[in-house]
């Protein structure tokens, strides 16, 4: 991607037929999808590396099924100014990016979780629900890092902000096993009062039943301290 200290940069310029416009759009966020910059419309431009240049490949033949052209053009001997014109941009981009990451832990996830604590619902399908969650956000953030070709601000923040995430998760998950653990032990403890047994049983096949919530569950998957404890 670079050349003795500075960047390549290679520069797409495509032309599609206007309908139908589910095309020209599917190109437009496959695009994106790799990391491109638009300089203007159906002009768009990408640092040289191996891996984009594969990336790209089930673009051009995208647009070239739907009817529409292409030109793939090295981008060589730019001026310093101009270099960083465009580093600045892809700057910008991955910054927006990790911008969003750190929004929807701090005010969705986050959030999320301490609400479902606040309630109490410590039921093995939230777990199961907030696990997942997190892990889109994970992903999400992996996204962004492999098209931070450049060291873009704020990843450092994100990347903390996804460990905070992942703990509350771990937590989660402590409290919801420690919740059904609770109840298991109740089982145990001999007869009860007649007017308790009816709640007890109804617990008590719920934690043992296959179809239920408990640990015969298909739903059951979370990964640390359900499945270790």
């Amino acid at each position: 991607m670079t050349v003795k200290g500075r960047p390549r940069f290679i520069l797409l310029v495509y032309r599609m037929p206007a309908k139908p416009t589910a095309g020209r759009v599917s190109v437009w966020r496959m695009l994106k999808k790799v990391g491109a910059i638009y300089l203007q419309q159906s002009v768009c431009v990408f640092p040289d590396s191996l891996e984009v240049r594969r990336e790209l490949t089930p673009i051009w033949r995208k647009i070239s099924e739907a009817g529409g052209e292409f030109h793939f053009l090295p981008l060589r001997r730019l001026s310093s100014d101009e270099e960083q014109k465009l580093i600045d941009q892809f700057l910008d981009q991955t910054s927006k990016h990790y911008r969003e990451v750190i929004e929807n832990c701090e005010i969705n996830f986050q959030k999320e979780v301490e609400f479902e604590i606040f309630r109490k619902n410590f039921t093995y399908e939230e777990a199961e629900e907030i696990r997942t969650e997190f892990e889109k956000i994970g992903d999400w953030f992996n996204r962004v890092t492999r098209r931070d070709w450049f060291g873009a601000p704020l990843r450092t923040e994100a990347a903390s902000w996804l460990a905070k995430c992942e703990k509350l998760v771990d937590d989660f998950e402590a409290r919801v096993f420690a919740a059904h653990e609770g109840d298991a032990a109740d089982t145990d403890r001999g007869p009860l009062p007649l007017g308790n047994r009816t709640g007890h049983a109804r617990r008590a096949r719920r934690l043992s039943s296959p179809n239920g919530d408990g640990a015969n569950s298909p739903h059951v998957t979370s990964k640390k301290a359900i499945a270790t404890s």
